[in-house]
């Protein structure tokens, strides 16, 4: 459970109850009911582990204080996020899961003071879940946001919404939307989006089905979802029209890394369970963990880890800088996820056949990992948005005059 030097003792010490509150009480949950947050009891369970939060003062350490959170920057949230992430139904009980978490973080940069009183104070609170409608089938928004094809059409006092919707996470049973539509141009087109609230029962949302997904700490599903005139009025538009894909940037660097954050406590978990085994497994004349070939990958995973958590905390210091971070998002996403892959595998592998059994949770763990490769852009993306930014840099520097030999 390593914590940062530069952590305040307030910090460390939530860390500790975090980790601790995980292991006394998250923990048996879902290793008895082997990851799956919906036959554990859903929203039932979501809500009594809320007010256990609650009571051990570490729910929702991400929310503005004004609204019942601890108002942590980002920095701050790592070691406790990964403390959550030990347990994947860790996240749910704190109330640091997606796609809650990024949703408050967005509501209380975005929201104006009537939204954030009608939709951030109950969803900060626990009241509620959410869901951000974006991505859709094909041909629409996925990895190229500019292919958006929900539309929304300006009627006397608001709008009307329309399309489709897929892989929307906790859209079964939300409390609100936030959803994005095109309200200029075609799709292909550059921009024209804007983001538009709404409560969970709003009249014409339909919730078709479950698209079923490796991962099963979710509640409420990964969902296809359709708007058929879906009447929002003009204060229930989030920020200005059509900027929404500039608001989305608000909400999308830092939720990256908060996906960094809790698979981090994935893959910790992960590398203590085979230390455990390896450390008195005997075999060939002593423990495997005496063998070259299992200290090597141990310290491998040592150091995708630490790898891992540098570059999450420098994108965290950039972020609580204000600045954009674009390159250092995408470089803790892309290399987090395939790390924390890599971890999940050598685990398994130094666990043998029990990495394989139902006996440990190594191979469940390994699914719900293996979809951050995914989620929130695939590696490819960032690696195709890196390269570019990467060459823009040299030929500005190339006009510029600036040579490299």
């Amino acid at each position: 459970m390593p914590t940062e030097p530069s952590c305040s003792p307030e910090v460390t010490g939530l860390v500790h109850r975090t980790r601790a509150f995980v292991d006394d009480v998250v923990l048996p949950l879902e290793n008895r009911h082997a990851g799956d947050i919906m036959a554990a009891g859903g929203d039932d369970l979501r809500r009594e582990l809320n007010a256990q939060a609650k009571a051990a003062g570490i729910f929702a350490p991400h929310a503005p204080v004004e609204f019942g959170g601890l108002g942590l920057n980002m920095r701050d949230r790592a070691p406790v996020f990964t403390a959550a992430g030990h347990s994947t139904f860790g996240p749910v009980a704190l109330h640091i899961g997606a796609p809650d978490e990024g949703n408050v973080h967005m509501l209380a940069h975005v929201a104006s003071p009537a939204q954030k009183d009608r939709y951030l104070e109950p969803l900060a609170k626990g009241d509620i879940r959410s869901a951000f409608a974006m991505t859709e089938p094909s041909p629409g928004a996925g990895s190229d946001p500019n292919a958006l094809r929900t539309n929304a059409v300006r009627v006397p006092g608001g709008w009307k919404i329309n399309g489709v919707k897929r892989f929307i996470t906790g859209a079964d049973g939300a409390g609100m939307w936030i959803i994005m539509a095109r309200t200029r141009g075609e799709p292909g087109d550059r921009g024209g989006a804007t983001m538009f609230l709404a409560p969970g029962d709003v009249d014409g949302v339909s919730v078709d089905r479950y698209v079923h997904t490796y991962d099963r700490g979710m509640i409420g599903g990964h969902c296809e979802v359709t708007f058929a005139d879906v009447f929002v009025p003009d204060e229930d538009v989030l920020g200005e029209v059509d900027e929404g894909y500039r608001y989305a940037q608000v909400r999308l660097g830092p939720a990256r890394m908060t996906h960094v954050m809790r698979w981090m406590g994935v893959a910790e978990r992960a590398q203590e369970i085979a230390l455990d085994y390896v450390s008195v497994r005997e075999g060939f004349g002593g423990t495997l963990g005496d063998l070259g070939m299992i200290q090597q990958m141990i310290a491998d995973n040592e150091i995708d880890l630490a790898a891992a958590r540098a570059l999450l905390l420098q994108a965290c210091d950039e972020l609580d800088r204000g600045e954009h971070a674009s390159n250092s998002t995408s470089i803790a996403k892309t290399f987090g996820a395939e790390a924390f892959s890599r971890v999940l595998d050598r685990c398994i592998q130094m666990c043998g056949g029990l990495g394989v059994s139902e006996d440990l949770p190594l191979a469940r763990l390994a699914n719900e990992v293996r979809a951050f490769r995914i989620y929130d852009g695939p590696s490819e993306v960032h690696r195709w948005a890196l390269a570019k930014r990467a060459v823009g840099r040299a030929r500005k520097q190339r006009e510029a005059g600036v040579r490299h030999v």
